[in-house]
């Protein structure tokens, strides 16, 4: 393994899509939502722990989570776990790292990764984690990895890169015309169409001495508040990096820096990925009975419920008659009950309920 090359993984979400399973105090990441027996979070360790040196691993989190990390990644260091004490979104969470990072080893090469996700084709992505590590080694690049579109979803963001290689070497490689945050239908359908799009996964690669200089040429003001020469892996790095966030724009690096820098490109692949940032996405990679259904609880009885995803602590007995196509979900004492063609409304069921009873139930 190379000592240069390090890995973040940002673990900081809500994941309130995954409502109510998924609730502040322990969202997604922290929860075993494949039955597996690992959480989300100590898959994408584990995954990355097979191309990284353990003590290059850094992960960045919400402050209220830090002990949860530590818990469920008990190899890790302390200084390892980088505490947010607010949700800014990714840029700030990526300049944080950056400068920790500078201080050990300028010579850095990152990938940066969301905690939360799941990638079925494992010696797929090594390969071309591996082959973008070694292109951003030697090329002053930001790179993100693209996924060939299966369907034309709309929760996902879409890529436009242009046909011709950048290089002989790398056929998979393209430099990137633009991004699009998440379309609708039919523009998706368009997008599927031209062959020139791929999803965005969200995951980076990059030398560090890149990623600095993109935020120095796009968001100098971000950067600037990050950066100290006494202050990281002392006592006084939580008191200032409290006083940084509390002054930090809420950006994330799609917006700040790759939809404006020059020098983007996407690796294209299909290593199985998706982003499981919705129970429809669970239900489209988790195994269904001969109905249709994922099911989950040992005391569940389903008459002519077909293609539902049902999940429901071990010890809840539960009689569901005549669903179809419905998201049922039973955690900590509450119950959503929903189409799964319109889960994306859940984001405002959690709005609802948090306007009219508070953070408790959220």
């Amino acid at each position: 393994m190379n000592k240069n090359q390090y890995c973040i993984i940002m673990a900081g979400g809500i994941g309130s899509r995954f409502w109510p399973l998924s609730k502040i105090n322990k969202p997604k990441q922290f929860l075993d939502i494949l039955g597996t027996g690992r959480t989300l979070l100590q898959m994408t360790y584990d995954r990355f722990s097979n191309i990284f040196l353990k003590e290059n691993i850094y992960i960045v989190t919400n402050a209220g989570y830090r002990e949860i990390v530590l818990e469920q990644l008990p190899k890790l260091k302390e200084k390892q776990v980088l505490s947010e004490p607010l949700r800014k979104n990714t840029a700030p969470c990526i300049a944080y790292a950056n400068q920790k990072i500078l201080r050990e080893n300028p010579d850095a090469v990152i990938v940066t990764s969301p905690a939360d996700h799941l990638i079925i084709k494992t010696d797929v992505f090594f390969k071309e984690i591996n082959n973008a590590l070694e292109f951003a080694s030697h090329n002053d690049a930001l790179l993100t990895l693209g996924i060939k579109p299966g369907s034309p979803e709309t929760g996902y963001g879409y890529i436009q890169a242009e046909t011709k290689p950048v290089s002989n070497k790398y056929e998979n490689l393209r430099k990137v015309k633009t991004f699009t945050e998440k379309p609708d239908y039919k523009l998706a359908c368009v997008f599927v169409e031209s062959g020139e799009f791929f999803w965005n996964s969200g995951i980076f690669i990059w030398s560090l001495k890149s990623i600095v200089k993109a935020f120095e040429k796009h968001l100098p003001d971000v950067n600037s508040l990050f950066i100290s020469d006494n202050v990281y892996g002392t006592p006084h790095e939580p008191s200032f990096i409290s006083e940084v966030y509390s002054s930090c724009p809420n950006i994330s690096i799609d917006y700040g820096i790759m939809e404006k820098a020059e020098n983007v490109y996407v690796f294209f692949s299909d290593f199985g990925w998706s982003d499981l940032g919705t129970w429809g996405s669970l239900y489209e990679h988790s195994e269904r009975s001969t109905d249709g259904n994922v099911l989950k609880g040992n005391e569940v009885f389903t008459y002519d419920v077909s293609n539902s995803i049902i999940n429901f602590p071990d010890n809840k007995l539960v009689v569901l008659q005549g669903l179809e196509d419905f998201i049922v979900v039973e955690s900590g004492g509450i119950l959503l009950i929903c189409k799964k063609d319109e889960e994306q409304r859940i984001k405002q069921f959690v709005h609802d309920v948090k306007l009219k009873k508070g953070e408790d139930y959220i």
